[in-house]
């Protein structure tokens, strides 16, 4: 699960301190900092040179897009094209941009996309930036990237041909510049400007949004679709569509081949002879549109009503048109809707999704087991247990819950293109309960006797895979994995439901309970938590002390361990990351993981079993964690949570262990440069007071 935010500060306002990556704090890409050259380039009245994405030859590429330059290629900034140049406009729409040299129509179909949505265009173009005020020749953009935020700096030196014409993206007001030098951002992150030729538009959706993606093949399009495009543009998601792959030529209909569009609208319409399903699409190019019916000069709209015809019907070469659901399935062949993950968009339809990502990787030998058909090496791929927790109340489906499943694999390379993905797959299995106790992966013998819950598993060769499924309540494992055995290859595996809980399978033989009956008892104690939380959505301090006390933390020779109400309530500070008293289902688990944790090393550690830890073992307990204290601080811990003895017990080893981890995270959040941090008086007393 993604590490949990820390919030702090006073008012009905608290501030969010998040990991970095975030959407609010994006890693840096290659440690260039905006803000910090900004600074240093106006003190020195000199323009930013990136000198990690140089104006030259190297930028563009070397491959089949030098064939389509001009003989003279030159790097000039926008001062030097146009008189007054504009960063961006407020008014900012899917009209602003046309394509260039590059072959990114998927590209621009996304961005497109994105405009509809001002919230994520403001995090991907941060719009405090302009060529008058603090102007230094420096920008910054913002994308997601296989699992985080990152942040790309530019300078503005953009190619253009001798007579000041932009080579590649441009927009309908000479003067203004967002576009390019967003498209710039984004071929450094990539590579290059080559590495950009050729791509899916539900690649650049998710760079856009961090969103995950559905791709519906049109060819077997269910018979839902327009209901399935009508809650998706209710939702907010984003679409685009691809025709058939191929050259880019313009056929007699006016659609091009091998072509990305945006899905800018969709409409009911009532004609004459009955209502009609409308499409309304953009060719990224700024024109060449559609001829076929409800075309701009279709005779069509004459069927309409005068109201209804002036609103939708348009007639500017814009390169936007209508057509309907009928053609719009006969002449494209995928359409992709990307869902906005909780990052943007928290609510849908009123309820709250929850994200759980995972990261991972195929080595060869060990982890790169390949599909099912390889029964010896193919229970070797990672694993991950997820629990289905409460129903979605979806319409004929009450005790169902939706889940969508992304598989992303990281390109290993640093150019885009040169690192072409794997075929990849996901399959789900149902986990039955003579299984569910177990803690490290499952072995051999389970694949060789099940079946995915699907009963098949496509493998495609594209960075992303996604599958939607609905599922009962209950417990599954997910396997991620490669088309063939030995293929190595770091990916993110992506889970959006209602309620569930995701963690991955150990390995480590620590993480098997050896003795049946205590496995047995933790699972029908985990089994009593998830039927508890579909009763409380929160749950307070004496709530959490009754569920902590429901768990098997001591072995047979000890005493039972039991949570006091008042380390509870210290428990419940260090967690409770909105200040409200209560925690959460996915609050809740995030602890339940760390307790897991915390009990394994104790019992490591707890040689003779007496439940205790000696000042000895208590450090190595700490060290085992990664973490590295100084001597005097282990004196300090001793004095606070060690008895007059120099031993402390389990629950007090819970307390101390929260509070190492949780601060440390929270100094890595507040800390700018990982050596201090500045706080206010009401963040300090929310700190000292308040965990």
């Amino acid at each position: 699960m993604p590490r949990l935010s820390f919030i702090i500060g006073s008012g009905k306002k608290p501030r969010t301190i998040l990991r970095t990556g975030s959407i609010r704090k994006p890693r840096r890409l290659l440690s260039q900092d905006y803000q910090t050259t900004l600074e240093k380039c106006m003190r020195s009245r000199q323009l930013f040179v990136d000198e990690a994405f140089p104006a030259d030859m190297s930028s563009i590429g070397s491959g089949a897009l030098l064939r389509k330059l001009p003989a003279t290629v030159e790097w000039k900034r926008p001062h030097e094209l146009v008189k007054n140049p504009q960063f961006f406009v407020s008014d900012a729409s899917r009209f602003d941009l046309h394509q260039g040299l590059t072959e990114n129509c998927w590209f621009l179909a996304a961005l497109a996309s994105v405009t509809f949505h001002k919230d994520i265009l403001a995090n991907v173009v941060p719009q405090n930036q302009s060529f008058d005020k603090h102007y230094a020749g420096i920008f910054h953009f913002r994308f997601w990237r296989f699992g985080e935020w990152v942040d790309v700096v530019v300078d503005d030196l953009l190619p253009v041909n001798q007579d000041g014409k932009l080579l590649f993206v441009s927009s309908t007001r000479k003067d203004l510049f967002w576009g390019a030098l967003l498209e710039k951002a984004y071929a450094k992150l990539c590579g290059s400007y080559e590495d950009l030729q050729i791509g899916q538009v539900s690649e650049a959706l998710v760079d856009f949004t961090g969103g995950v993606n559905m791709t519906i093949k049109l060819e077997q399009a269910p018979r839902d679709l327009w209901e399935i495009m009508v809650r998706a543009a209710h939702s907010g998601s984003l679409m685009g569509c691809q025709t058939k792959a191929g050259p880019e030529r313009v056929l007699e209909n006016g659609l091009v081949t091998g072509h990305a569009y945006t899905v800018t609208g969709i409409r009911k319409v009532t004609c004459k002879s009955g209502t009609e399903n409308l499409v309304r699409l953009r060719n990224p190019w700024g024109k060449i549109e559609w001829k076929g019916n409800w075309s701009d000069s279709s005779s069509k709209w004459e069927q309409l009503s005068l109201k209804e015809r002036l609103l939708l019907h348009r007639t500017q070469e814009d390169g936007e048109f209508w057509m309907s659901i009928e053609d719009f399935e006969a002449n494209f062949v995928e359409l992709v809707i990307c869902k906005l993950t909780p990052d943007l968009l928290s609510h849908e339809s009123g309820r709250e999704w929850t994200l759980s990502m995972q990261c991972g990787k195929w080595v060869a030998g060990s982890t790169a087991g390949g599909r099912m058909t390889f029964t010896d090496s193919y229970w070797k791929n990672p694993q991950y247990r997820m629990k289905i927790l409460k129903g979605d109340n979806v319409e004929k489906h009450t005790n169902s819950c939706n889940v969508l499943v992304s598989l992303m694999q990281k390109q290993n390379h640093k150019h885009r293109n040169q690192s072409p993905p794997l075929f990849i797959g996901i399959s789900v299995f149902m986990v039955p309960i003579e299984y569910q106790g177990i803690r490290s992966r499952l072995p051999q013998e389970f694949f060789l006797n099940s079946r995915p819950i699907t009963n098949k598993c496509v493998f495609i060769n594209e960075r992303e895979v996604t599958q939607d499924f609905l599922l009962l309540p209950g417990s599954y494992v997910i396997v991620p994995s490669t088309a063939e055995p030995g293929e190595e290859c770091e990916f993110i595996l992506r889970v959006f439901s209602r309620i569930h809980i995701l963690e991955e399978q150990g390995e480590s033989p620590n993480m098997v309970l050896c003795c049946k009956k205590v496995a047995e008892k933790q699972d029908e104690v985990e089994n009593f938590i998830s039927r508890y939380f579909q009763k409380h959505q929160e749950i307070n301090v004496s709530q959490l002390q009754m569920l902590l006390n429901k768990g098997t933390w001591t072995s047979v020779r000890q005493a039972p361990v039991k949570f006091t109400l008042d380390a509870c309530k210290v428990i419940m500070a260090q967690l409770d990351v909105n200040a409200s008293g209560t925690l959460n289902v996915i609050e809740f688990y995030g602890l339940w993981k760390r307790l897991l944790s915390y009990h394994e090393i104790f019992q490591r550690r707890d040689i003779d079993r007496s439940g205790y830890l000696k000042f000895d073992d208590l450090q190595a307990a700490v060290q085992e964690k990664g973490i590295t204290l100084s001597h005097q601080f282990y004196n300090l811990m001793a004095m606070r949570y060690c008895n007059s003895s120099l031993k402390i017990n389990f629950e007090n080893f819970v307390c101390l262990m929260l509070r190492i981890e949780i601060n440390g995270e929270v100094f890595k959040n507040l800390s700018q440069d990982g050596k201090g941090i500045y706080l206010q008086e009401a963040e300090w007393m929310m700190l000292t007071l308040y965990s």
